[in-house]
Parts: structure tokens; C-alpha cells; sequence
């Protein structure tokens, strides 16, 4: 499937969730939940992808917005992190420093070298948006796989993040 054929069955899903994100948006903010969303939709467009199924393009959807955050935030940030940030991930990221972004984004790829599931659904959960249930989902595991692999993920990234 390519982005084209998948836009009709997900567009709405990704709206949703760009929509949850516009409610929480601090003023000033140069980049929109929409406005991702739709840089990530192009991007996956360019990118001529042939997706298997809703699973294989949230996932790369999620990969591709971390990516663009990611970008944006490098693009703006000029000082580098000191250490011993303390960082939970009950913010979403458009609300976060852009240093505390990516230190995030440092830990995360980190955490993909050992357990690449994890890091994937942290990216779903707290990249994307998507609740437990929903990531799962994606993932194709149960929810009480997902809840498990979200703690260790949690608790992982504390750790890294605090050295």
C-alpha cells in the first residue's frame, strides 16, 4: 500500500491525534500538531514506501515524526545538555525545551541499540500520541505486553537521562 492508498483509512486518526495535540500547545509554538502531521505525511509520500498495512505505516508515521521534532529542535537549540536532566514523559514532546527534546531523542536511540521494541513504542506513545491500548495495537502485542515494556522504557530513559 502507499501513502496514497492508506490516506483515506487513517487520515482521521491522525487528525485526532493532531487535534489532542493543538489543545495542549503553548502559545508561540512555530510548529503545529497538524502542521507534523502533515510534514510527516509528506514525508512518507517522498519516501515511496509500500506499506503492508495500518501496523507498518504507523509505525514508520511515528519514526518519521520523532525524526522531523527532532530536526527542528537540533535546528534551534545551541547550547548542549549538562547532564542530570530530570525528564518524564508525561509531557508531550511540542510543550518540552528543546533540550530536554534531545536528550529524549539521544536516550531513545540508545534504548533502540538494546530493546528496539521498546523504543518503538515509545516512540507510538509518546512521539505519536497513541494510548497503551492503541500502540499495542500497532505493535501487534497485548496491552498488558505494551504496559510492561512502557515501564521498563519509562525507567530506562529516567536512568539514562539522569547520567
Amino acid at each position: 500500500m502507499t501513502p496514497d492508498n492508506l490516506l483515506p483509512q487513517v487520515y482521521g486518526e491522525l487528525r485526532k491525534l493532531a487535534a489532542s495535540k493543538l489543545k495542549s500547545e503553548q502559545p508561540g509554538q512555530t510548529l503545529s500538531a497538524t502542521a507534523l502531521v502533515h510534514e510527516a505525511w509528506l514525508r512518507l509520500s517522498e519516501a515511496s514506501v509500500d506499506f503492508q498495512d495500518r501496523t507498518h505505516f504507523f509505525r514508520t508515521a511515528a519514526t518519521a515524526m520523532r525524526r522531523i521534532l527532532m530536526d527542528r529542535a537540533r535546528a534551534k537549540s545551541t547550547k548542549k545538555r549538562d547532564g542530570g536532566m530530570r525528564v518524564t514523559l508525561d509531557d508531550p514532546p511540542d510543550r518540552m525545551p528543546d533540550e530536554q527534546l534531545l536528550a529524549i531523542d539521544e536516550a531513545i536511540s540508545a534504548l533502540a541499540v538494546e530493546k528496539p521494541d521498546h523504543a518503538k513504542l515509545v516512540e507510538l506513545r509518546f512521539i505519536v500520541g497513541l494510548t497503551g491500548d492503541e500502540a499495542a495495537e500497532v505493535m501487534s502485542i497485548s496491552p498488558a505486553t505494551a504496559d510492561r515494556m512502557w515501564r521498563y522504557a519509562r525507567a530506562w530513559l529516567q536512568v539514562h537521562l539522569e547520567k
